[in-house]
């Protein structure tokens, strides 16, 4: 079980999250011109709006000592920031530059991935400077380039595990050199040794509760690391039994009160009080789940995509239907939004928990971006 918090951290010119600058930081001549080259290369936020744009937003040009800086739209809605309805930042990534670095650079790493590459090698594969690629690849993939790599690696191990090879030679032909390699890198969740995650996940434990809320009854299941699994149903037996059938090695225990915030968040965010969850997962994926899952996360509030424009955000246009199995197979619903995924002809499609929660799921965020 590989662990990921899917978050990120927004850089000011002082070197602190969020930092307030001026005209003195050299991406404000990027602002002020107006330049499209810029987009996608950072962001900012309007302290007295609490708006967010792209830098070649046409909206009226704000004071500079009121401007906040960020590399990534996450890093701007982390801050309280909202993203602008003109310009919409949140759609850079199907046009970014870049995107075909980035794309050549993925598919080497994912080829290479048993391999040490070292990030000026991995430029003159992408044609482009190591410093910028590294940025680029960050912004649009949500994973730096050795990141990444550890990513295709650990599910490569995963993958040979499952297929039934024993824990040595999976080990060996993911890449990994060595078994205390695989320890370090702890590509199935920290404490989870890759025999465990063979097993079944024998060993774990994950406490859950199930919670009434807006859409039913809500399950949220989780390990010492993070949410592992939120399910919705009516029924709290069939919950447990799905959840038992995720992990059934695992020594799962009700009414942990341990979680207690997490589940607490994700019933505000279901009742429109929350908008953005930022809660750590610890779950069990492949690098394209992680990309597309990292995605839909960028989706903003209240809106929604189609398949094919997350398939062109990740960088891979042609993945539409894997973006969908993607998004079938997610285990943490809500924390990751699955349901801002709609099909491009129109309505709000299917949802693995019915598409009647999803629809009222798209209308309560649709009123409460309506209100603010």
């Amino acid at each position: 079980m590989m662990q990921h918090q899917l978050v990120a951290r927004s850089v000011g010119t002082s070197g602190t999250p969020g930092t307030v600058t001026s005209a003195l930081d050299p991406r404000w001549a990027a602002l002020a011109s107006r330049d499209g080259k810029a987009d996608g290369t950072f962001f900012y936020g309007v302290t007295s709006t609490g708006i967010y744009c792209r830098p070649s937003c046409p909206s009226r040009r704000p004071r500079a000592d009121r401007v906040r800086f960020f590399d990534t739209t996450t890093d701007a809605r982390q801050a309280g920031f909202r993203a602008c309805k003109r310009c919409r930042p949140d759609t850079v990534g199907l046009a970014q530059p870049g995107v075909e670095a980035v794309r050549r650079a993925s598919a080497y790493l994912a080829t290479h991935a048993n391999q040490q590459v070292t990030l000026g090698h991995l430029g003159r594969v992408a044609a482009m400077s190591p410093h910028h690629l590294q940025r680029r690849f960050k912004a649009i993939v949500g994973l730096s380039p050795r990141e990444y790599q550890a990513a295709v690696r650990a599910g490569k191990l995963r993958s040979s595990l499952r297929d039934g090879h024993d824990v040595t030679t999976a080990i060996y032909e993911a890449g990994y050199g060595s078994p205390s390699r695989v320890y370090e890198a702890a590509p199935t969740g920290k404490g989870m040794s890759p025999s465990t995650y063979r097993r079944g996940g024998a060993g774990m434990v994950i406490g859950y509760s199930t919670v009434s809320s807006p859409l039913g009854l809500v399950l949220v299941a989780a390990t010492a690391d993070g949410v592992c699994s939120v399910k919705l149903g009516d029924s709290d037996a069939a919950l447990v039994r799905d959840l038992r059938q995720e992990y059934p090695a695992a020594d799962i225990q009700a009414n942990q009160q341990t979680r207690t915030d997490w589940v607490k968040a994700i019933l505000r965010h279901l009742r429109g009080a929350e908008p953005s969850l930022d809660l750590p997962i610890d779950v069990q994926a492949t690098a394209f789940q992680w990309k597309v899952w990292r995605a839909l996360q960028r989706i903003p509030y209240g809106e929604t995509r189609a398949y094919a424009e997350v398939a062109r955000a990740i960088g891979q246009p042609k993945a539409a239907r894997a973006v969908a199995r993607a998004c079938a197979t997610n285990p943490v619903c809500l924390v990751v939004p699955c349901h801002r995924v709609v099909p491009a002809a129109g309505g709000s499609g299917g949802y693995r928990w019915g598409a009647d929660r999803k629809a009222k799921l798209l209308a309560t965020e649709g009123k409460r971006v309506g209100r603010l």
